[in-house]
């Protein structure tokens, strides 16, 4: 890579990259312009030279998108938290639904029969999870508190944002002043976030121990921000609350009846109303009947495994975190759900002896990390189920094992689309359905 300082130059933009970025091809060559949308005429600048592209800065807009908005955030453009805001929410969703089609015929070699009409929730205010960096900046001599900058390392120096779930979007400001009046301001590197039904909290990663006057300060925010606070001094074992004896964190599936109870550094889907959502169709195109077993990998605290069990005849959830495992067994019986059974194991290496996976099944769900379900596939084929839903936070990897799937494994791709999980950035959430 060469940095460069390029005169301005005019172009056409004729696409929108997986990054987001806008694309145009000047003397053959692709060029990466951030903040530009297919249709538009450009004025850009040149700033880093590769062998195959280059990167641009966008200097003005001459014909603009009808699909172009003004984006309401200050932060917009240096915070790294989103991407898009200056997308119409219906144009992202179709750039989203675009690309998965995309990487399904690129990647998989493969289109589904039917496309899934896109799930939507609220494109504000949606985020009840999120990992916010802290950094005291001494040139500033203040703390600042956000997401990484868009194209730079450094923590976002942010006082509000729009994409967080109340009390969070509020809390920036007053967090930045908490961790900057304490002793180990330069020793507290992140706030790991989470918003339940019953309350909100804060997770804080402190590398040296507070001292008492800051154990004070830290109970002073609880009480006055209506917050709960934990300390987190090594991994995520270390996690423990500063006012112990809260009742557990809890969100409600209202739909199922169910209240499912995590920790504050658990796993949960991040937009509420959009997980309700996405629970209703997957087990509306599993279609479990009540004689059927159901096999829910990558179960996590029973988000679908406890829905599924409400009409299935059984359902076994596997997932490779032993906590999680314990919490879906918590939740199956506090609300006295007897056919549904969690087990830990490996889904990256499972045992191919092992009871859960040598056990025939009707349907099975499949909702990995970013990178895919590839080693658990061959199970997914031996038990013998008839369909499988497959949800995915990356669509290149669900690409790869939908070709898995129908190739190898003899399965078809009847359905696909995206789910608005994460509006204003470039994360594509899918859900696929295959049949034998």
């Amino acid at each position: 890579m060469k940095r460069i300082s390029a005169a301005p130059e005019e172009a056409d933009v004729v696409d929108l990259s997986h990054e987001a970025d806008g694309v145009t091809r000047i003397d053959g060559k692709a060029v990466f312009v951030a903040g530009a949308l297919p249709g538009e005429r450009i004025v850009l600048r040149r700033v880093r030279r590769h062998r195959n592209f280059d990167e641009a800065v966008l200097e003005s807009v001459l014909v603009a998108s009808p699909d172009r908005v003004a984006a309401p955030c200050p932060h917009y453009g240096t915070c790294g938290g989103c991407a898009l805001q200056h997308l119409e929410p219906a144009a992202q969703l179709a750039y989203k639904q675009a690309q998965l089609l995309e990487n399904l015929a690129r990647l998989g070699g493969v289109e589904p029969v039917r496309e899934l009409e896109p799930l939507t929730g609220p494109v504000w205010n949606y985020r009840r999870r999120a990992r916010l960096g802290i950094k005291y900046v001494a040139r500033k001599g203040r703390v600042v508190v956000g997401f990484r900058e868009r194209a730079a390392p450094y923590v976002a120096d942010l006082h509000e944002c729009g994409i967080l779930a109340p009390p969070l979007d509020r809390l920036i400001d007053p967090l930045a002043e908490l961790v900057g009046g304490l002793s180990i301001a330069a020793r507290l590197p992140q706030a790991e976030v989470a918003v339940a039904d019953n309350a909100c909290a804060v997770v804080l990663r402190v590398l040296d121990p507070p001292t008492a006057p800051d154990l004070d300060r830290l109970r002073g925010f609880e009480r006055s921000q209506g917050v709960r606070i934990y300390l987190q001094p090594g991994g995520p074992a270390t996690v423990a609350p500063l006012t112990p004896g809260h009742e557990p964190l809890r969100y409600r599936l209202e739909a199922f009846d169910l209240s499912l109870e995590f920790e504050p550094t658990d796993f949960i889907q991040v937009n509420a109303r959009l997980n309700e959502a996405m629970v209703g169709r997957a087990v509306d195109e599993l279609d479990p009947q009540p004689a059927h077993r159901v096999l829910d990998l990558f179960c996590g605290v029973g988000n679908f495994s406890l829905p599924l069990a409400r009409r299935a005849g059984e359902v076994v959830g596997v997932e490779g975190e032993a906590a999680l495992v314990a919490r879906a067994g918590d939740n199956a019986r506090r609300q006295a759900i007897g056919n549904a059974s969690f087990v830990t194991a490996d889904l990256a290496a499972p045992a191919a002896d092992a009871p859960w996976a040598t056990r025939t099944f009707d349907r099975v769900l499949l909702d990995p990390p970013r990178a895919g379900a590839r080693e658990v596939l061959p199970v997914v084929d031996r038990c013998g189920a008839s369909r499988v839903v497959y949800i995915s936070c990356h669509s290149g990897s669900l690409a790869r094992d939908a070709g898995l799937l129908v190739r190898e494994h003899k399965f078809r791709l009847v359905a696909a689309g995206v789910m608005d999980m994460f509006p204003h950035t470039t994360h594509v959430e899918a859900m696929a359905v295959f049949e034998r």
